[in-house]
């Protein structure tokens, strides 16, 4: 079903004629998309296009040299990883920045930890908080005294994003999380995105794989050199259509905002 984004209310992220330059390279030249609440929209584009980059000035990896950003209608202004978060802006690289040694609790909470009221590291809490949030996003976890670094690439995408979630994050910029995975890994971090948009979420999600984006994404913003070729609904375009875009950089016929 076609996405009516105008009836839908106030976007939860509008970047607008965003622009970043590196030296005298436009990465990303005059870029405008948005994102609304329960909605996946992919960002795509081949090595270069400027997804990345686009993505690493909203988490505030990058700052923007032009364009404005909102947050629910709001301007934003985000100029550090610190700042992303405190707009509950949350990003799961492909690396998933997980400590391999340590198990779901101490990586939920990795540089968070809950503390007793003498001090302590609360490690009871923060099991049965663990235990709770996984109990929601993936009923399935039981392996919560692994390290990490035991859990198949499924199950570590879902304490990373569990991890985001237990911490408000109400937007998620994901980055290519079926990659390297097998068909029922796939199928898990699938069943987790429809759970994250289930209570709301926004998700960026970056990525090159087509299958995936018809799959997992309501829209998709196209970029080539740095531009926006365009925005469209995925169920009103065909791969062919997304490939198009992607390496021509031309607009289909049908489906474009």
């Amino acid at each position: 079903m076609p996405l009516d984004t105008q009836s839908r209310g106030t976007p939860l992220v509008e970047m607008r004629n965003i622009e970043l330059a590196f030296g005298g390279i436009h990465a990303v030249d005059d870029v405008t998309i948005d994102l609304y609440p329960g909605e996946v929209v992919g960002v795509l584009g081949h090595n270069g296009a400027g997804k990345s980059c686009l993505m690493k000035i909203l988490s505030g990896a990058y700052t923007r040299d032009g364009g404005q950003i909102l947050i629910n209608g709001e301007e934003a202004h985000i100029a550090n990883p610190r700042d992303a978060r405190s707009y509950n802006i949350e990003t799961i690289y492909q690396t998933l920045a997980l400590a391999d040694n340590l198990d779901a609790a101490s990586n939920l909470f990795l540089g968070r930890e809950l503390v007793t009221p003498l001090g302590l590291m609360d490690e009871a809490k923060m099991e049965a908080e663990t235990r709770q949030i996984m109990g929601r996003l993936n009923p399935n976890f039981r392996r919560f005294h692994s390290p990490v670094s035991a859990l198949s690439g499924g199950q570590r995408q879902s304490v990373a994003i569990s991890r985001a979630v237990y911490f408000n994050a109400k937007i998620l910029i994901m980055d290519e999380p079926t990659a390297a995975l097998g068909v029922e890994e796939t199928r898990m971090v699938a069943d987790l995105i429809q759970e994250l948009k289930a209570h709301g979420l926004g998700i960026f999600l970056i990525d090159h794989d087509i299958h995936q984006v018809k799959a997992l994404c309501d829209r998709a913003s196209v970029m080539k050199n740095g531009k926006l070729v365009g925005t469209v609904r995925v169920d009103d375009v065909s791969e062919d259509d997304l490939l198009g875009m992607i390496i021509l950089g031309k607009k289909p016929e049908h489906g474009v905002e």
